[in-house]
């Protein structure tokens, strides 16, 4: 007689959405929540009803006035307690823990398929291998079920009822039993496992190691499931966690009972007008929470014999029937090999009954965008010179937006290198305005670097990076242009030379002291250039330039490579001249590059 396993299935009744498709699971009775709940329920509205009739017809006039405030008071409070919340979070993880339970059940299909095709031998050692093999796992698969299923376990209840259900020999008993070890011994047939294989091995009956090796990792992942089971027996929910869960709805409804009692409505309570006698929204909410909390109390162990835990005596019977079906009687056998139906057809197309005809109308799924339509003027390719023409004008006209496009594009953080990218576009957007010429491509050297600016329409590379400087650089005028000077700042250019010839008046002396005793050693028989002067330690130097020489070309942001770069020096004007400091740059100090755009300090050789 076969075992049929008792897990509740609705599944093909709830195939196809209807109407009302889960109306007519309502009336089931085996595991529904009527069946599991009926009791809580029963208790509830008895013990409602006690306290209502006593309350009505056995307390007095004062006490009832003393009833009624308790009421009051218990109803407005119950609200405090978080069963919504507790709860959700306590069956969703009853729910994962119960389905991961069901996934760890082991199964010997796998295994099996590998043993029958990689053991060979159909002689009668070769057959009492692959069904002895076979037989240790579905052994030790038993012995796990046995220690953690409440069914197995009464159906097996001793190592004799194993013996004698034949899943172990009498000897095998005796060498189980002989191997001493507190802990549980559901292992010990999967290391006999091993070891037959190993004998097959030796004995050519299993042809290569790729093929052991590929059966001992079936056999792992085997065993590896009837530990996880033993494990999910062992740690179990947190019990504080199912204290908080039951406490939070056991003292809701209990102070339900007193809060959610009609008071005598001439009292004229808030929210007490009516005297409906049966609390039908009290009731549905016990139904609804309580039931909440017994399916979880359901779940939390599965291999108990409630209604819905699973089938494990099924499992045992249908796996050991499989699996020896699998390894000995379909060993070898093969169907003979003949041409199918559809040998010289390039396109087989299985038949339909008329029940499913209609699948046949339905077109092939292509893909969402097959139907997609496109104007066919935008089907065109374009030249990649034409593109390429197009966004440069694009980038000429609007250069504070791609300015603005580059410093987001290359700002790593929003927070830190952000605001002092910010800061720097910032100034030289104010650059930008105050100069007449902003483009300095217009010059006659169209390779220089200064025209990338321009033409390429984005911020120089060290926007946005702490490791680079900014560097003002100056080149001999070749074109007719506006001075700088004859800029009208609003008075900004004579504020900044005070400030500068006052702060040159106090370190002059100090600057000639240091000049004195810093010396650059040029290798002998090398003249130093004209431009290389020694760099002092605490000089604060200054970019200074004559109208009528030089001008500022552009200010370029460059990453500082060579530390020990010699720096050009402009000569220093006297303080009678008209000359104003554009750009204030930190002096290199030993071991320590200071940044101009980022304020950052870069630590060099």
């Amino acid at each position: 007689m076969l075992a049929v396993p008792m897990t509740v299935t609705y599944t093909a009744r709830v195939a196809n959405a209807r109407f009302c498709g889960f109306s007519k699971l309502l009336l089931a009775w085996k595991g529904s929540i009527y069946k599991v709940l009926y009791k809580e329920f029963l208790a509830f509205f008895a013990m409602y009803t006690a306290i209502s009739i006593t309350y009505r017809f056995f307390l007095p006039d004062d006490q009832k006035r003393y009833f009624e405030k308790l009421a009051i008071y218990c109803n407005y409070y119950a609200s405090l307690i978080p069963m919504s919340f507790v709860l959700g979070f306590y069956v969703t993880l009853v729910v994962n823990r119960w389905w991961n339970q069901y996934t760890s059940i082991p199964l010997p299909d796998r295994l099996m398929c590998v043993l029958s095709g990689g053991l060979q031998g159909s002689d009668e050692r070769g057959r009492l291998l692959r069904r002895t093999m076979m037989r240790y796992a579905s052994l030790s698969a038993l012995l796990i079920l046995r220690s953690v299923s409440t069914a197995v376990f009464k159906r097996f209840p001793t190592i004799d009822h194993v013996v004698e259900a034949g899943f172990m020999t009498r000897e095998e008993r005796k060498k189980f039993e002989g191997l001493h070890s507190p802990y549980n011994k559901y292992w010990i047939p999967c290391v006999w496992f091993t070891n037959l294989a190993a004998v097959a091995r030796c004995e050519g009956r299993i042809k290569d190691d790729h093929t052991l090796k590929l059966l001992l990792e079936e056999l792992n992942g085997f065993r590896g499931k009837c530990s996880m089971l033993f494990h999910y027996d062992m740690i179990s929910v947190p019990l504080v966690y199912t204290q908080v869960a039951t406490l939070a709805v056991y003292s809701f409804f209990l102070v339900c009972l007193i809060g959610r009692q009609f008071l005598d409505p001439e009292q004229g309570y808030p929210g007490h007008d009516l005297d409906l006698y049966v609390p039908i929204f009290t009731l549905l909410q016990f139904f609804f929470y309580a039931g909440w909390l017994k399916v979880a109390e359901q779940l939390i162990n599965p291999f108990g014999e409630d209604d819905d835990d699973f089938e494990t005596n099924w499992l045992i019977d249908r796996n050991f029937q499989v699996s020896m079906m699998a390894v000995d009687e379909m060993y070898g056998d093969v169907p003979m090999i003949e041409r199918d139906r559809y040998w010289n057809d390039s396109n087989p197309r299985p038949p339909y009954t008329a029940a499913t005809l209609f699948v046949l109308r339905k077109p092939s799924f292509q893909g969402s965008t097959f139907d997609m339509a496109i104007p066919k003027e935008e089907m065109h390719f374009q030249p990649l010179e034409e593109i390429a023409e197009n966004m440069e004008e694009t980038v000429s006209r609007h250069p504070n937006m791609a300015l603005f496009n580059r410093l987001l594009n290359a700002a790593p953080s929003p927070t830190g290198l952000m605001g002092g990218a910010l800061r720097r576009t910032s100034a030289q957007l104010q650059r930008l305005h105050h100069s007449p010429n902003t483009d300095p491509c217009n010059s006659d050297d169209d390779d220089s670097e200064s025209c990338k600016i321009g033409k390429g329409g984005s911020l120089p590379s060290g926007l946005g990076q702490d490791t680079q400087s900014t560097i003002c650089s100056f080149r001999e005028e070749k074109s007719a242009r506006v001075p700088l000077l004859d800029i009208d700042f609003h008075g900004q250019a004579a504020d900044t030379t005070r400030q500068v010839d006052q702060s040159i008046g106090e370190e002059s002396h100090t600057r000639e002291e240091e000049e004195e005793k810093t010396e650059v050693s040029f290798p002998s028989g090398e003249t130093p250039p004209d431009s290389a002067i020694p760099i002092t330690p605490q000089h604060h130097s200054a970019f200074l330039f004559h109208p009528s020489s030089s001008r500022l070309e552009h200010c370029s942001s460059q990453p500082i490579i060579n530390h020990h770069r010699v720096v050009p020096a402009f000569a220093q004007p006297s303080l009678g001249q008209h000359t104003m400091s554009f750009l204030t740059v930190p002096s290199i100090e030993p071991q320590r590059l200071r940044s101009v755009s980022m304020g950052s300090e870069l630590t060099g050789t």
